[in-house]
Parts: C-alpha cells; structure tokens; sequence
C-alpha cells in the first residue's frame, strides 16, 4: 500500500464515489493503471487543533492498516477526510465503518444499487458541485 501525497491524486479521487460513516467520508477512484492500493488522510481544521487532527489522522491510519489485505483493491486510490466524531468511536466501530463503507463504493462500481439509493449510500458526485436547481419561491401576485 502506497500513500497519496500529491494535491492532483487527491483531486481525482474527490470526483469519484463516495460514501459517508459517521467518522469520515470515505472517496474512492479506480486508476487507469494497475498497481498497489493507495491511500490518502486528511482532517480540516473544522475538526479542531493540531493535537486533535493527528489524533484522528492516527486513527484512520490504523484502521486502513488493519484492513489494508481485505476490501481495498487493487488499482483503486481511496481517500479518508477525518470527521471530529473520530476522536471518540471506538477503533473496532470504525473499521465496522470502513468496512462497510468499502463494500457501499465497491457495490456502486459494480453497479448494484443506484447511485442515491438507500441512507449512507455511496455518492458519485463532487461535495461542493450543485445539484439540481432549486425551484423559484412562488411570488404573491402584486396589488395594482
């Protein structure tokens, strides 16, 4: 397993399927190449100071070393963004969390559920791209 350190790789695995545990948000992007399984963490300054974000960085590090040999595949880049709930779930809840979210991307590639279906389902689109249009607020006809 390789870890992803470049801004681009990062980038690319945000256009892909996502999928959302309570104490990260899972990406995930096949690669055009074959090769090992890379990793990428990072945890915003939402989640709180510099101790607390290389604690839940620390965190999601050891739970994708002990699931490294399961579902992660090969040729995929998979990227954890560290929540502030990650500070206190116990490290066995968040690998039942990985593991789960892992299987909810892989079946989405696969083709087994819909894209939206279902609470927590993968998601395919960007966080910040716009969804469909929000409808115009009806208008009081005017007086006159």
């Amino acid at each position: 397993m390789e870890r992803l350190t470049r801004r681009t790789d990062f980038r690319a695995a945000s256009t892909g399927v996502r999928a959302s545990a309570s104490a990260f948000v899972l990406q995930a992007r096949r690669r055009a190449e074959e090769g090992p399984v890379r990793v990428g963490f990072t945890v915003s300054k939402q989640v709180g100071n510099a101790v607390e974000r290389n604690r839940v960085r620390r965190r999601l590090r050891e739970i994708v070393r002990l699931t490294a040999d399961g579902e992660m595949r090969i040729g995929h880049d998979y990227v954890l963004i560290g929540r502030r709930a990650a500070l206190a779930l116990p490290l066995g809840e968040m690998r039942r969390e990985l593991d789960a979210a892992l299987s909810r991307i892989h079946a989405a590639e696969r083709g087994g559920r819909g894209r939206h279906e279902g609470t927590g389902g993968a998601r395919e689109r960007h966080l910040h791209e716009a969804g469909s249009p929000r409808p115009k607020p009806r208008q009081k006809p005017r007086k006159g």
